[in-house]
């Protein structure tokens, strides 16, 4: 499983009226992740509708995810080979719709050995939802120069993560101001079903079981611990193009195979 963490690009001073056209304000993220070696920084850039998450190191070196979630589109951007895969709402539901055809011609006790398969990861059933991961409050800490909330997380049964969460007051921004982090995390759910549970997410107290912005995680997954630290946080505005495929990067296939080759 290819580890999904948030982290953030650095940016340049306050925009001044003679400054180019920025997008609107959004935040930067800068996290350290641990999987196994040497820690790494990783970074994210979120703006209220859209995200860019930069990973680094030798877990995924050099690729980039960026979700529109307005559009419902998740480009994938290898900066090494210099191109990109675009995943759409419409790719995911033909998908959906294959796979439920095919499980209709399966034995039942060949698709009852896969839905256990995929619960067994933290995915989901075949048309199911995934395992849902509950949260317990186990006290109070310290991450960096945050007092923190700490909680663990478990699926069927197992503890599956250790978090310690802030309230997003007290790193400046609101809770809106994390939404589509969710969405991203939603949307990458649907497309490897089990493989989301390291995204970055914020905490409501109700849907996701613990309040807050986690400043510091660790999640084990598929026999691998991956921990994660924010490091510093702020407000940055980014250029629209932070949110597109560089250009002059060649189009390729999507995983789904509905992509085409071509120029940019």
């Amino acid at each position: 499983m290819k580890s999904i963490v948030l982290t953030v690009w650095l940016a340049g001073a306050a925009c001044f009226v003679t400054a180019p056209a920025w997008a609107a304000d959004g935040i930067l993220l800068v996290q350290k992740v641990t999987a196994g070696g040497a820690p790494t920084t990783h970074q994210i850039q979120i703006e209220p509708h859209r995200i860019r998450v930069e990973t680094g190191g030798a877990m995924a070196a050099g690729q980039t995810m960026i979700f529109d979630g307005g559009s419902q589109v998740l480009y994938i951007v290898n900066d090494t080979n210099k191109t990109y895969s675009e995943i759409t709402k419409a790719d995911i539901d033909a998908l959906s719709s294959q796979m439920t055809a095919a499980m209709a011609q399966m034995p039942p006790e060949t698709r009852a050995r896969l839905e256990a398969m995929m619960r067994g990861r933290g995915g989901a059933g075949m048309g199911g939802a995934a395992a849902k991961t509950e949260y317990k409050k186990t006290g109070t800490g310290t991450v960096g120069k945050w007092s923190c909330d700490k909680y663990e997380g478990y699926q069927n049964g197992q503890k599956t993560i250790e978090m310690c969460a802030v309230d997003p007051k007290v790193l400046g921004f609101g809770l809106q101001d994390f939404g589509v982090a969710q969405d991203f995390a939603d949307f990458f759910q649907k497309v490897m079903p089990g493989n989301a549970s390291p995204l970055f997410t914020v905490g409501t107290g109700q849907v996701q079981g613990f309040s807050g912005v986690p400043v510091q995680s660790t999640v084990t997954t598929g026999g691998k611990t991956i921990t994660s630290e924010i490091t510093d946080v702020r407000k940055q505005a980014f250029p629209d193009s932070t949110f597109q495929p560089p250009a002059g990067y060649t189009k390729v296939a999507s995983p789904f195979g509905r992509g085409r080759r071509g120029g940019q």
